[in-house]
């Protein structure tokens, strides 16, 4: 009979916690990308409405682009450096709680596999099996929900902000330097549009949720983002500031 293990059976299949990890990396690239795109479509659109000199909206949304990228980096290191200080604050406290009680430790994995449905008998031995295996590791995933291996990067978060930010902000900065003068507001309300529907509706298929209620919060999002920052732009041309 041929041996159907998980490992066997479904070789595709992720069953692997690093799986969710790289996921939420995903999303949260997409979300750093949408954020590139409103943010530098707002100021770039509203430094043209008030000059349609070529410098000074490039100067504008350079300094949008840098700013918002950085701005993002530094504020994803912040929090995923706090994160995996909290993270290796418990693994730490983990680690000393089965060096001093053991037994106590044994006990409370076995509740937590019982809690999730296995009998007290086949609870233990699973609390056994593993702590035989890997105490720390075993206690670290079932209490804790961490892989010790598998702890968050603050730098890795913070190059990924950064990069997902800069190629969702290019969009729209390319989008109002390339058409002629004329055509430079109206071709960039239709691209960043697009791209955010696309956002959009990526991230609500990451997520699992309804892509038609994201696109449209997002796509109404950005349009007031646009209509506002525009109307700012206007505003100070006539008041010839």
């Amino acid at each position: 009979m041929e041996d159907s293990t998980i490992s066997g059976s479904h070789p595709y299949e992720p069953h692997a916690g690093g799986f969710a990890t790289r996921l939420n990396w995903l999303r949260a690239g997409v979300l750093g990308a949408n954020d590139g795109i409103v943010s530098t479509a707002g100021l770039v659109v509203g430094v043209a409405a008030a000059t349609t000199t070529t410098s000074a909206i490039f100067t504008a949304g350079i300094a949008g682009v840098s700013a918002g990228a950085l701005s993002m980096a530094v504020g994803e290191y912040v929090s995923v450096s706090t994160q995996r200080d909290s993270e290796r604050a418990l693994l730490a406290k983990e680690r000393r709680e089965l060096t001093d009680e053991p037994e106590y430790e044994l006990a409370e994995l076995t509740d937590i596999y019982r809690a999730k449905g296995l009998t007290p008998e086949t609870a233990r031995k699973v609390a056994e099996e593993l702590t035989a295996h890997d105490a720390f590791t075993a206690h670290a995933e079932a209490e804790l929900g961490l892989n010790p291996r598998e702890l968050t990067n603050p730098w890795q978060a913070a190059l990924s902000s950064a990069v997902a930010f800069t190629l969702g902000a290019l969009l729209p900065l390319l989008a109002i330097l390339l058409p002629p003068v004329t055509a430079r507001i109206p071709v960039t309300v239709a691209a960043v549009l697009v791209a955010l529907a696309l956002t959009g509706s990526v991230s609500a298929r990451l997520g699992r949720s309804d892509p038609r209620r994201a696109v449209l919060r997002v796509v109404l999002g950005g349009a007031l983002a646009m209509l506002v920052t525009y109307g700012i732009g206007q505003l100070a041309d006539v008041a010839g500031i």
